[in-house]
This record gives structure tokens, C-alpha cells and sequence, in this order.
């Protein structure tokens, strides 16, 4: 190559090749929606939501525990690298080894240990130990500490991953565990009110400190191991002496439980978290406030220096918030965390899903990148923090209702602005659906009635009300004729009906379910209903003469959300159970036959909500994450 400016750009395109061949298994390969995916999906929306956090030793990375796993960033780019995750529970507690080869995840089925450099499962702990809330390694690297929603604490040899011995005292669960710097002791924090002192070396019990009045959430020895901060549901923060057990300061300012509390790696500082949405600085040695960091959203679980000093980083249920230690100010947020969803709708030209979530947003996903476009902010907050959501017959407008709020909006999808609301006096709404024809908006309210409205106008048109049940779901049949609905907030609602949307007349009612109605949807020729129920059941019904066609079962735990697919062939199911139960499934079933297909496995969750793509060929399920499952003929399986 004789011309020297082509030779260096062969050069540097050759360079550039081999390097990322040598890349690692990171997102320069391989974006986070598709990191770890369970088989059968083809992308994630979302990352769970926040529960503990945890710094490398290196202050490399940053661990991000959430209700679908543990999420490794890089703490320069701040980019997911990794997602530890056995597709069976999330996780509650982690822990870096020493030397940051190791990383413990403690969940509610067990801790496991993870190479980091690999990303993969080394080994799961043996024997029963669930829920395991708090872990951490000792400083030499050889012995992990784990306690579980027993009263005891196990301490295990890392290298065999045998349990070397029990401790036992507290007259309650154990929240948390804490090696001291030279690795001789161990502190626990208790529901039951006290902090306990181990001997490492022997599990002799050596002292117990008592002086909160209601739980120890968090403990944390200083750099130096002289010192003991806990964090208490008292609103308070108490320093203690190790050598003597006695509490040397007590901190106050907080107004509601603290949640977490760390030192800075020099000592000099104190960070506490609380449920009162901030972190709180203080001087160790005074005892004085130093400064209030607030911007989080809600309760404050889990704050952690990095190892220079520098910066703290804090979480809440949706986000990661990092700050300026000395500056105080705030740095940068790690978003696409939240909470449990409430549902979800494709738009009817299937490049987007709107979800709604226990937190009062609603969020707007790119179905093709699984890219988060927009979150859509305005329903208050309130005892009962729910958004259902629903698209309008055009991919141009959301409806949404809160239950807190007692409030409907109307939304412009491609600005994110609320167009409209209107909203009732009765108590609050807990579901939401657009006629075919895009003029009405049904909402279903706990106290029974359903009520109808001019999306023009906002005017309310009708209430239908049946005493025996509640409006837990609705559904418009394809028509707008007709509408269906269940309940779940009053008794008894085993019950479906079904109106006459121009008169509100009540046509028929559906019986056979022995529990909750929590799910009712129309086959795409309207001739047929699913419902889904707290029997564990799936019943298919005759709309025209109330006949029950089929009744289906397989699912072990409450259906909560059930679909026709487009073609009218196939319907999916979705239940919930709790998170350790492991049975949080999607089904699909043969409609003709009542044929169990498949089942699609990997929430660590609920599953709140099923919805097929307009075209059939995607199953969106939600949860803590939404997955998008990519589906072939599923009546040929």
C-alpha cells in the first residue's frame, strides 16, 4: 500500500477490530434489555426495583441489588455491565468480596456467590436459608456471614461453601451484619430492638447494646473498629463504644425510620438514609448535621461511600442518585429502576408500550430498542398508589386513572402533556378502558360502579352499578356495544356482568369463579369473554347466552391478568404469588381445545399484566420488568 494516509487508516480500522474482539462480555457488545434474558424473551424493559447497593473495594463498580437481580455498573461511565440473575426471585443484599473477585447476592431463596470477572453462578449455599437480608465477608475474604428471616446468623467458609457455625441470641429476625476491620468481630442488628457482638473466632456472644426503641435496621463498624453506628425505625442514630457498649452520641434530625447508615472510608463522616426521602451527613466526631441531601422520590433503603471518599451513592426504589461528598451536590442518576407494575397496552401500531406503576408514573417504552421514551407525571400520591393505563384507538392518546387521586387524564403521547381530566367525588378508580371508537372512556371504581365519559368534553355519561360486585377490571367488547366487568374490592366478587353501554342496563351476570374476578377480556369477534380469578382459574364464557364454554387450569396462585390474542386462537395468562413461591408464569392456551401451549417463565415477580402485540407476534408480561416474549405459531406446539 504505497499511498501512507491509507496505510494508517488500515491501521487504525485493523486496531480497532482486535480490540473489540477483546472486549469483554459487556454493553459494548450486547445492550442491557438483552443482558440475561430468561429463554424464550427477546428484550427487557426496565431494571427492577432498588434494594441495596454496594461499592467494588476498588470503587470500580457499583452493584445495584433490585427485585430481578444484581446490576453491575461501571462507575466511569456508569453503564451496565453485568446482570447476576437466576430468573427465580430477586435479590435483598450483596456484598463484594476483598479483593472484588467475589460477589454474595442473599435472596429470597438462598445467597449465592458470583465471579465477577465472568459473571457467572460459582455456588449456592446449602440448607434452608431464605429471605437472607443481610451478607458480608470478612476482611481476609475467607468467611461470609448471612442472616436469613430466622433469628440465627450462619457463618460459612467461602472456599468449601460449608456453613462453619450458627450464631443465635436474638429474640427476633436479624436485618443486618457487619465484620469489624480486623475481622475478630461481628455485629448484628435486630427487629428486636438491640445490636449484638460476636466472637468471630469462637460465636461467643461477647456484648449487647440497647438503647434504641424499635428496630435496628443497619449497623456499621468505623474504619478504625472502635466505634458502632446503627440506624433504628426509632428515627434515631446511635455511636457506641465497642471496647464498653456504651452509646456515646445519639443523632437526631431525621423525621422517619432510617433505613441505612455507613462511614466514610477516613472515618470523619457519617451518611444515614431514611424513609423521609433524604440522606443526612454528619460530623463523627461532634455529632453535629453537616448538610441534608435531598431529591429522591421516596424512602431512602440504601447509601454508600465509594473507597476514595469522594462520593456517596444512594438508592430508592427507582433510582441511584450519586453525590459530591464535599461539594455536596449532586453528580449524575442511574434511571430505568421502578417499582411493581400496575398494567400495560401496545399502541395499535405496536411500536410502543405505555405501563403504569404502584408509584403513580406511567412510563412510555420503544418496543423495537426496549428504550424508555418518556415518564408521564400528575396523579397525587395517597394511601393507595396505583395507575392503570390504557391506549386510545390511535397511537396518539393514554388514558390513565389513580386511585389515590380519584382522578382521569387524558394524554398526548407524543408530547407527554395531560390534554384533560376529570374526576369524582366517589371513592377512587382502579381501572380504565377507550371504547373502540375512541369517544368514551370507561373507569372502574372500588365502590362498585362503573362510570362513563365524554372524552371530548370530560362529561360524565352514565354510572353503572351493581351492588354485588366490584369494577376491579372492565373491558369495552369490540363493538363498544357492550361492557364487561369483575371486581376484587367488595364481597363478594366471584361474579362477572355484563351492560348495555347506551342504556347502562345490565344484561346478564356470569357465575362459576369461587373467588376474585381479578382479569376479564373479549375474543377479537366479540363472541367470547376470558375471565381470570383468585381460584387460580381461567374461565372462557359465552358473551350472547352467559353459557361457560371451558374452564382452565394449571396456574398454582391467583390469574391476575388474562388476553385473547389477535387472531382469537390463543390466550395468555399471567398470576402472582409471593416472590420466594417461584410460580410468577405466563401461560398460553389453545382456545379452541383449552390446551395448555407453553409456559414462559423468568418474572422474580407477579406478573400484573399480559398484552399481545397488534400483529401477534409479541407477548408483552409485567412485573418488576416488562418482557417482550417473541411468539411463532403457538397452536403448532
Amino acid at each position: 500500500m504505497k499511498n501512507p494516509l491509507l496505510l494508517v487508516k488500515f491501521t487504525l480500522l485493523t486496531l480497532l477490530f482486535v480490540s473489540t474482539l477483546c472486549l469483554p462480555h459487556t454493553l459494548a457488545q450486547e445492550d442491557y434489555t438483552r443482558l440475561n434474558l430468561p429463554e424464550g424473551a427477546k428484550l427487557r424493559l426496565g431494571k427492577g426495583q432498588i434494594v441495596k447497593i454496594q461499592y467494588s473495594p476498588d470503587g470500580t463498580r457499583l452493584a445495584v441489588v433490585t427485585t430481578i437481580g444484581t446490576w453491575l455498573y461501571d462507575t466511569q461511565s456508569y453503564q451496565e455491565v453485568s446482570l447476576f440473575t437466576e430468573h427465580i426471585t430477586g435479590d435483598l443484599s450483596v456484598a463484594f468480596s476483598p479483593d472484588g473477585n467475589i460477589l454474595a447476592t442473599g435472596s429470597y431463596h438462598g445467597t449465592r456467590l458470583w465471579d465477577v470477572g465472568a459473571g457467572s453462578h460459582l455456588r449456592t449455599l446449602p440448607g434452608r436459608m431464605d429471605f437472607v437480608k443481610s451478607v458480608s465477608f470478612s476482611p481476609d475474604g475467607k468467611t461470609l456471614a448471612s442472616v436469613g428471616r430466622r433469628n440465627t446468623i450462619r457463618m460459612w467458609d467461602v472456599g468449601s461453601g460449608k456453613c462453619i457455625r450458627t450464631l443465635s441470641g436474638h429474640s427476633d429476625s436479624v436485618e443486618c451484619v457487619a465484620f469489624s476491620p480486623d475481622g475478630n468481630k461481628l455485629a448484628s442488628a435486630s427487629r428486636d430492638d438491640k445490636i449484638r457482638l460476636w466472637d468471630v473466632n469462637t460465636g461467643r456472644h461477647l456484648n449487647t447494646f440497647s438503647k434504641h426503641s424499635s428496630w435496628v435496621t443497619s449497623v456499621t463498624f468505623s474504619p478504625d473498629g472502635n466505634t458502632i453506628a446503627s440506624g433504628s425505625h426509632d428515627n434515631t442514630i446511635r455511636m457506641w463504644a465497642v471496647s464498653t457498649g456504651r452509646c456515646i452520641r445519639t443523632l437526631s434530625g431525621h423525621s422517619d425510620k432510617i433505613e441505612c447508615v455507613t462511614f466514610s472510608p477516613d472515618g470523619n463522616l457519617l451518611a444515614s438514609g431514611s424513609r423521609d426521602t433524604t440522606i443526612r451527613l454528619w460530623d463523627v466526631r461532634t455529632g453535629k448535621q453537616l448538610n441534608v441531601l435531598s431529591g429522591h422520590m421516596s424512602w431512602v433503603t440504601t447509601a454508600m461511600f465509594s473507597p476514595d471518599g469522594h462520593t456517596i451513592a444512594s438508592g430508592s426504589g427507582n433510582t441511584v442518585r450519586l453525590w459530591d461528598v464535599h461539594t455536596h451536590k449532586h453528580l449524575n442518576t442511574l434511571s430505568g429502576h421502578m417499582s411493581w407494575g400496575t398494567n400495560i397496552s401496545f399502541s395499535p401500531d405496536g411500536n410502543t408500550i405505555v405501563s403504569g406503576y404502584w408509584d403513580n408514573t406511567i412510563r412510555l417504552w420503544d418496543v423495537e430498542t426496549g428504550r424508555h421514551l418518556r415518564t408521564l407525571t400528575g396523579h397525587k400520591s395517597g394511601f393507595l398508589n396505583m395507575v392503570s393505563v390504557a391506549f386510545g384507538p390511535d397511537e396518539h392518546s393514554i388514558v390513565s386513572v389513580g386511585l389515590s387521586d380519584n382522578t382521569i387524564r387524558l394524554w398526548d403521547v407524543g408530547t407527554g402533556k395531560s390534554l384533560r381530566s376529570f374526576s369524582s367525588d366517589m371513592e377512587g378508580f382502579s381501572s380504565v378502558a377507550f371504547s373502540p371508537d375512541g369517544l368514551t372512556v370507561a373507569s372502574g371504581n372500588i365502590d362498585h360502579t362503573i362510570y362513563l365519559w365524554d372524552v371530548t368534553s370530560g362529561k360524565h355519561l352514565r354510572t353503572l352499578s351493581a351492588r354485588s360486585s366490584g369494577s376491579h377490571t372492565i373491558a369495552f367488547s369490540p363493538d363498544g356495544l357492550t361492557v364487561a366487568s369483575g371486581g376484587r374490592f367488595k364481597w363478594p366478587n366471584d361474579t362477572i356482568h355484563l351492560w348495555e353501554v347506551a342504556t347502562g342496563r345490565l344484561l346478564r351476570t356470569l357465575e362459576g369463579h369461587t373467588g376474585y374476578v381479578n382479569s376479564v377480556a373479549f375474543s377479537p369477534d366479540g363472541q367470547t369473554l376470558v375471565s381470570g380469578s383468585e381460584d387460580d382459574t381461567i374461565r372462557v364464557w359465552a358473551v350472547n347466552v352467559g353459557e361457560l364454554i371451558l374452564t382452565l387450569e394449571g396456574h398454582s396462585d391467583d390469574v391476575v391478568s388474562v388476553t385473547f390474542s389477535p387472531d382469537g386462537k390463543t390466550i395468555a395468562s399471567g398470576s402472582t404469588a409471593w416472590p420466594w413461591s417461584g410460580t410468577n408464569f405466563v401461560h398460553l392456551w389453545d382456545v379452541g381445545t383449552g390446551r395448555h401451549l407453553r409456559t414462559l417463565s423468568g418474572h422474580s415477580d407477579g406478573v400484573s399484566s399480559v398484552a399481545f402485540s397488534p400483529d401477534g407476534k409479541t407477548l408483552a408480561s409485567g412485573s418488576r420488568t416488562i418482557l417482550l416474549w417473541e411468539l411463532k405459531s403457538e397452536s403448532g406446539q
